[in-house]
């Protein structure tokens, strides 16, 4: 059977050639034992027909659909198993594409249209703008180049996984008090806006004088709800202001420094920073990407902006001719296990690995950190949201008392 075969090579050339196979499979097993990259095979009598209907069908135009980071890990883990299958890669794309719903469906479809006109797999990813994400385009061009796609693409959904459940873990571990705090201011104005005001009403209305702090508790309810308007007015200038100031560079890194001076939560980031840093920098410098490059990835991907600057510096340094360790030793905002494991990485030229066992370790930490945070945050929240309700039944049993008493 004579089949029209479109493969890439190392460098990233596209080619298009006739070759005879007893099948489909022979074939794409031949060409990746080449090295090369299999993106779409077709029976010489039909490919014409199907290349010329292609060429009929536009582009579908670059669209901003909202697709979650997890759609793409789990394209991309679809795509690196089909591929590793011995599928092509035109084939596999359609498939994902054909599984997927929504926005995810778009985009896949979009990748597979822009892989059938020419482009290589890594600008089509790059051509969806972020969703991807830097390392994943990165990945899937040094695949390309090294012929081992399926691995590129496994290990981009790989780091795309330890990437959610990293954020997971932080973003549980720090709204758990914005929570109960929401909940506890909630409470107290229910009780100051809804319940004291009646409350007022019944005490009042036996006209004996109220203990002092029944009626400092009514005063401050009276007040609030005179000035109700005025102070959600500056409660959200302050939020207002907070949110423009987060756009201003400088007072965005000093917010994050001192995020990262608060006793539990500044560990939490801190471990959390050192985790994604050595686990990206793992991933890409065992998929081949070079060292300068991976820190210039790896610093893009850091949110917080102290963090940024520091591996950013530390990539200028290493572009002057100094050693990594040595810059990651001053960045305190880091782990100080990071430095001295990179300075080992680098005698012993085993880089991905110190990088590996190094964000393992603080993946732990952070594991156990969080949980630890829980355990005493939770206590502190009950005795918060109590005490703000005990303390409106001790001042209205007192007034009860009170009245009782002369009677």
């Amino acid at each position: 059977m004579v089949y029209r075969i479109t493969s890439m090579d190392g460098a990233g050339e596209r080619s298009e050639t006739l070759r005879e196979a007893e099948n489909r499979e022979a074939l794409v097993a031949a060409v990746r034992a080449d090295g090369g990259i299999v993106i779409a095979v077709e029976e010489a009598s039909s490919a014409a027909g199907e290349r010329a209907n292609a060429k009929k069908a536009p582009l579908s135009p670059r669209r901003f659909f909202a697709i979650s980071r997890f759609e793409i890990e789990m394209g991309l883990r679809q795509l690196a198993s089909m591929v590793k299958s011995g599928v092509t890669l035109l084939s596999a794309l359609e498939t994902v594409a054909e599984q997927s719903a929504g926005a995810a469906a778009k985009v896949w479809s979009d990748v597979a249209s822009r892989i059938l006109a020419g482009e290589t797999l890594s600008a089509a990813f790059a051509a969806q703008g972020r969703r991807f994400g830097e390392i994943t385009i990165r990945l899937a061009e040094m695949g390309e180049k090294s012929g081992e796609l399926e691995k590129a693409l496994a290990r981009a959904a790989d780091h795309l996984e330890s990437r959610r459940l990293l954020r997971t873990t932080v973003v549980n571990a720090l709204a758990y008090p914005f929570i109960a705090l929401a909940m506890a201011v909630g409470v107290s104005c229910y009780l100051v806006v809804g319940v004291i005001p009646k409350l007022a009403e019944f005490l009042r209305a036996g006209g004996e004088n109220l203990p002092a702090l029944t009626q400092m508790l009514m005063d401050f309810s009276d007040w609030m709800i005179a000035n109700s308007l005025t102070v959600l007015a500056g409660v959200a200038a302050v939020a207002a202001l907070w949110i423009f100031l987060r756009f201003i560079p400088p007072t965005r890194e000093l917010e994050d420094a001192f995020l990262m001076r608060l006793p539990v939560t500044g560990r939490i980031l801190q471990l959390s920073g050192t985790a994604l840093f050595a686990r990206s920098m793992q991933i890409m410098t065992e998929s081949g990407i070079t060292l300068v490059d991976a820190l210039s990835t790896a610093a893009a991907l850091l949110s917080n902006r102290r963090l940024r600057r520091r591996v950013e510096k530390a990539r200028g340094d290493v572009l002057k001719g100094g050693t990594l360790s040595s810059s990651l030793k001053e960045a305190k905002e880091f782990m100080p296990m990071l430095s001295r494991m990179t300075a080992v990485g680098e005698m012993t030229g085993a880089l991905p690995e110190i990088f590996g066992e190094t964000a393992r370790f603080h993946e732990m930490l952070l594991a156990v950190a969080v949980k630890r945070f829980g355990m005493m945050i939770e206590p502190v929240m009950i005795v918060i949201t109590g005490g703000i309700v005990g303390f409106v039944y001790i001042a209205f049993f007192m007034a009860l008392f009170a009245i009782a008493g002369t009677n």
